[in-house]
């Protein structure tokens, strides 16, 4: 293949990412916010939200498409959030309790779905999310009428003189979770990136060193840690994170993001495991892969029990973070899995390929223009509620593209009597 073909393989292939990299520098530019807030706010999402998409790597690469049922994990975790506040169990030990909790209660639910996914073989996407629309009806019934009935729970977070869950929870003030996690460490924005490019510019040399890196490989290594600490040197670009005239300073939240970035290792670590070959192996052809002796079912199960934990875990992590500090109880889990199966896809992950830096950047991108959205439409259009419209838009657009772009592929390769030898980029 030429280096034609490839550019213009590449471009296909990321086209949706392309599109939305445009569109939000686009929403950026005539929303007219100040870049300290639009900063401001995407660290923030970025920080409630990366977790929770990472937690669709990996089904996606045993081929079971976007996890929607992560919603069902995303159910566990406020139930162990929802004891906790009733224990009386605050900060950091409140936190642990609750991702405690949550780590039995996903993998139950995991292996549930997991099973009744391996009854609808190809369908898996769709099946997951209306699982997830299901879970939900048994959701409503045990916080509005189990809890505060047959299962006690302090005054703190049932409906006084009725039974159910109250519909908000305070998680600031004595509950002590808010913030739990993002408070323990606040480090300038500034001072982290530079600890980022120096991390990079490390581990090209050490690669390098090892004969892993090309000269090529270590040279763009060095050049991007020095592109890294160079624009931070731009007075524009130090005023907009240092909190200079007035502004914010732009904190991050370390401990959240090591959270972060232990998981896009744990992604990394178990695909180079035998587990990890056994996802990749069923992934790409389940038939070659029950030839080479593998369990296909038993894999794909473990594959969401994982995912459903991890995302339950990230629920937590949304939790915490979350700005305004309060737990909507009957509806913070409705839109989990398509906000974060739109997000991965915005990346450039499809159905049956995603990695860590799709993830990330996807969250990047589709949260970039849910900020901005509200403001570029009133600018344009003169009504913020078109806004609205267009975030619901992304959503469901995104996807369905997704699948029709899937389907295609399929029916091509199948018409052509081919096989899909395309590999699972490494994470």
């Amino acid at each position: 293949m030429n280096k034609q073909s490839k550019v213009i393989n590449h471009i296909k292939s990321y086209a949706v990412t392309y599109l939305f990299i445009a569109l939000s520098v686009f929403f950026i530019i005539v929303s007219r916010l100040d870049l300290n807030y639009v900063a401001s706010q995407l660290l923030l999402r970025l920080n409630r939200n990366a977790f929770i998409v990472l937690a669709l790597i990996i089904p996606i690469v045993a081929g079971m498409g976007i996890n929607f049922a992560i919603t069902i994990g995303a159910m566990a975790a406020q139930i162990g959030l929802l004891l906790t506040i009733s224990w009386g169990v605050t900060g950091v030990q409140g936190i642990l309790l609750a991702g405690a909790i949550t780590l039995p209660l996903a993998a139950l639910f995991g292996f549930l779905i997991g099973k009744l996914l391996n009854r609808m073989k190809g369908q898996e996407t769709i099946g997951s999310l209306i699982l997830g629309y299901f879970a939900n009806g048994a959701y409503q019934l045990l916080f509005l009428f189990i809890f505060g009935t047959f299962i006690p729970l302090s005054d703190k977070v049932t409906i006084v003189g009725a039974s159910g869950v109250q519909n908000t929870l305070n998680l600031t003030g004595s509950v002590g979770l808010y913030k739990a996690l993002d408070g323990i460490l606040l480090v300038p924005f500034s001072i982290v990136a530079y600890v980022i490019a120096g991390l990079i510019a490390v581990y090209g040399i050490i690669q390098y060193t090892r004969k892993s890196f090309t000269a090529q490989k270590l040279a763009f290594c060095l050049v991007g840690a020095a592109l890294i600490a160079g624009i931070l040197q731009i007075p524009a670009v130090a005023n907009l994170f240092s909190g200079a005239g007035g502004r914010q300073m732009i904190r991050v939240p370390v401990v959240t993001w090591l959270l972060i970035g232990c998981l896009c290792l744990f992604n990394m670590l178990i695909m180079r495991t035998r587990l990890g070959q056994k996802f990749r192996a069923v992934g790409q052809s389940q038939t070659v892969a029950n030839a080479a002796g593998i369990n296909v079912d038993r894999t794909r199960v473990i594959a969401i029990m994982i995912s459903t934990v991890l995302a339950g875990w990230g629920q937590i992590v949304f939790m915490q973070s979350d700005g305004i500090g309060t737990f909507q109880t009957y509806a913070a889990h409705e839109q989990v899995g398509l906000y974060a199966g739109a997000a991965i896809l915005v990346g450039g992950a499809s159905i049956d390929r995603a990695t860590n830096l799709q993830a990330l950047v996807g969250t990047f991108l589709f949260h970039s223009l849910f900020i901005t959205a509200q403001s570029a439409a009133s600018n344009l259009f003169g009504d913020s509620a078109v806004g609205e419209y267009f975030r619901a838009f992304l959503s469901y657009g995104v996807i369905a593209i997704a699948l029709v772009i899937y389907a295609w592929r399929g029916a091509k390769k199948h018409k052509s009597g081919g096989v899909d030898l395309t590999k699972v980029e490494k994470n």
